[in-house]
């Protein structure tokens, strides 16, 4: 995915970077790949973790065993301020920027979580949330956003 600021009041803040926290947990400015991989690399912290888990909706034990296949003890222990593995951090990116693209598409918080949290018939009946696991079902997710984003049949 592009790094996309549309936010123009503050160049190296993309969107995404809300739904972990914003600027005030995420401090790096992000203007390319190359700087999410950076971000990746030094990890988020468990305060924008959990940032991502209260905007999606979801419980912290459910997003941590279904989502990112560890146990929510092991997200416990960590103090709010621990940097998380890079597997962790990327796989928290990934989402961030699909919950961007689906804030563009329906550009309301409520339907958002809303429509990640219902069956999709394009999905096999499957909620989005359920696939945001593996880059394949990160993808299919995304690529449902997009045929929504421009009209196709979903």
């Amino acid at each position: 995915m592009k790094v996309t600021e549309k936010n123009r009041e503050e160049p190296g803040f993309p969107e995404f970077l809300k739904f972990l926290g914003g600027k005030a947990l995420v401090e790096r400015p992000i203007h390319s790949e190359f700087d999410i991989i950076s971000l990746t690399n030094e990890g988020i912290t468990k305060q924008s973790l959990e940032a991502l888990i209260g905007y999606l909706g979801i419980s912290k034990k459910a997003f941590s065993e279904n989502i990112l296949d560890t146990s929510v003890k092991t997200i416990e222990r960590k103090k709010s301020t621990d940097k998380l593995s890079k597997h962790i951090t990327s796989v928290a990116i990934e989402i961030a920027q699909v919950v961007e693209h689906a804030m563009e598409v329906f550009e309301n918080e409520e339907k958002v979580k809303g429509w990640f949290n219902s069956p999709i018939r394009a999905l096999n009946y499957q909620k989005p949330i359920e696939l945001l696991s593996s880059p394949t079902g990160l993808r299919m997710v995304n690529d449902i956003l997009g045929r929504i984003e421009y009209g196709v049949y979903s």
